[in-house]
């Protein structure tokens, strides 16, 4: 399962989304996108998901806490307890055995990351 991870701005746009998405390496292959769960009912996210033909897999900032990450902002670590969020929602909807297949990539305005990651589903 390839999973898509997902960290954005409250003001994202599809446009910044899918370009996160392209830089990590694109829809294909894609079995859904994941986010945090306060940030799964943002409309650009709906968008990209239906664009792409998968569902979105919400994920409790609970457990994205203490993933580990290759990458690490430290306002992300302050605010979510992880390096990425964007990495850490991929590992986490991707499954216990997931790994990284693309790290963070960042849109141009700054506004979207996306990470893929690969692995056996939940």
């Amino acid at each position: 399962m390839k999973v898509a991870g997902l960290g954005f701005k409250q003001d994202v746009t599809l446009a910044s989304l899918r370009e996160a998405l392209l830089a990590a390496g694109g829809s294909a292959g894609l079995a859904a996108v994941a986010t945090v769960s306060d940030k799964a009912d943002a409309e650009p996210l709906k968008q990209l998901a239906r664009e792409c033909g998968v569902p979105i897999k919400a994920v409790p900032a609970e457990t994205l806490a203490g993933i580990a990450t290759p990458t690490q902002s430290q306002r992300i670590t302050e605010r979510f307890g992880t390096g990425s969020l964007a990495e850490a929602a991929a590992l986490a909807a991707a499954g216990p055995h997931a790994r990284l297949i693309a790290t963070r990539a960042v849109s141009r305005d700054r506004a979207a990351t996306a990470a893929i990651a690969e692995g056996d589903g939940p």
